[in-house]
């Protein structure tokens, strides 16, 4: 009869310890899987790191061509201060203004339609 319950009682002693292992097992499991999802999807996570940098290239791009844009319109401006001639022919060819004596000509296309 004793060795009967010293059997049971270090039966029920390894049934309670492997479930405790798969207890903690389950926890641990569990929360590194939350860390991982934290860290690939939180707000400070991989995948806001990647929109984050694709937004900057986007935005990098942009700022360029305004850049360039500006570079333009400073010539533009320039030009349109100090050059006689560019603002002679941009009235001739803009807003078909001629000098004094000159012809302007319209040309009309034919509608080739019939």
């Amino acid at each position: 009869m004793i060795k009967r319950q010293t059997f049971n009682k270090s039966r029920r002693k390894k049934f309670v310890a492997e479930a405790q292992r798969k207890f903690f097992r389950g926890i641990i499991l569990f929360g590194v899987s939350f860390l991982v999802v934290i860290f690939l999807f939180g707000d400070h996570g991989l995948y806001q790191l990647y929109k984050i940098k694709t937004q900057r290239k986007i935005t990098q791009k942009r700022i360029e061509e305004l850049n360039t844009e500006m570079e333009l319109l400073e010539n533009e401006k320039k030009r349109l201060e100090t050059d006689l001639d560019y603002i002679e022919r941009l009235a001739r060819e803009k807003y078909r203004m001629a000098k004094s004596g000159e012809k302007v000509f319209k040309v009309i296309q034919k509608d080739n339609k019939r």
